[in-house]
């Protein structure tokens, strides 16, 4: 029987780092397009991530997950600062989860950068191989320590985290993470960085599915 490890970081553990987008200028509303996973994604009023996952929503269509502190319900989507959706879903927490519909004639696309596509959201057990995709960083990969971490974050705390060896930087939040071809979940902070290595969190996404019954991945 495989025992759930918990564990508690407080102030050592990196906020949930993005990278300040005051300045930056959003280009025109383009008619359409396609949206993937690790691209650098941010609202008006918060600062840039990483999009996540495609997934489908039962009534509102297509879209895909992002880091909840990323943004508010209601707030525009822009991706790679085009104007792609709204924020429509956020986890009652504001912290690990959100949801973007896309507008009519964008559609959420499971390929990932650099190839190969997700198929399905099968969970990896400790010790296995995962990767992660950010807009600040690219690809790096790692295994899997740990599952059902609570960490302490200065905008809260989040309970049910999985631990990785993964690095991470400011901007890679959001960002997805997978084992092959299966979603697990969406990066959420850690520690260190990637010159020197570190410790990223992500929240799975079959606790966000969970959460949101509506929401489904969407696989290639």
């Amino acid at each position: 029987m495989k025992l759930a490890r918990t564990l508690t970081m407080l102030a050592a553990v990196v906020a949930l780092t993005a990278v300040p987008t005051t300045a930056v200028a959003h280009e025109p509303e383009a008619r359409g397009g396609v949206v993937t996973a690790g691209l650098p994604f941010s609202t008006g009023t918060t600062s840039r991530c990483t999009t996540g996952f495609a997934t489908e929503h039962a009534s509102l269509g297509d879209g895909f997950l992002a880091a909840g502190h990323c943004g508010s319900v209601g707030d525009r989507a822009y991706v790679n600062n085009v104007a792609v959706g709204v924020v429509r879903l956020r986890a009652s927490n504001g912290l690990t989860w959100l949801w973007v519909e896309l507008d009519d004639g964008w559609t959420a696309s499971p390929a990932l950068p650099g190839g190969g596509s997700i198929t399905d959201d099968r969970e990896t057990p400790i010790g296995g191989s995962v990767c992660r995709i950010g807009s600040t960083t690219g690809w790096h990969c790692g295994t899997v320590q740990a599952k059902n971490a609570t960490v302490s974050y200065p905008q809260g705390t989040v309970t049910g985290l999985t631990r990785t060896n993964v690095c991470a930087e400011p901007g890679d939040n959001g960002g997805p993470f997978v084992s092959g071809s299966s979603a697990q979940g969406i990066a959420l902070g850690g520690s260190g960085n990637c010159s020197s290595g570190g410790t990223t969190y992500f929240y799975p996404v079959r606790r966000v599915f969970s959460e949101a019954p509506a929401l489904s991945i969407i696989g290639g």
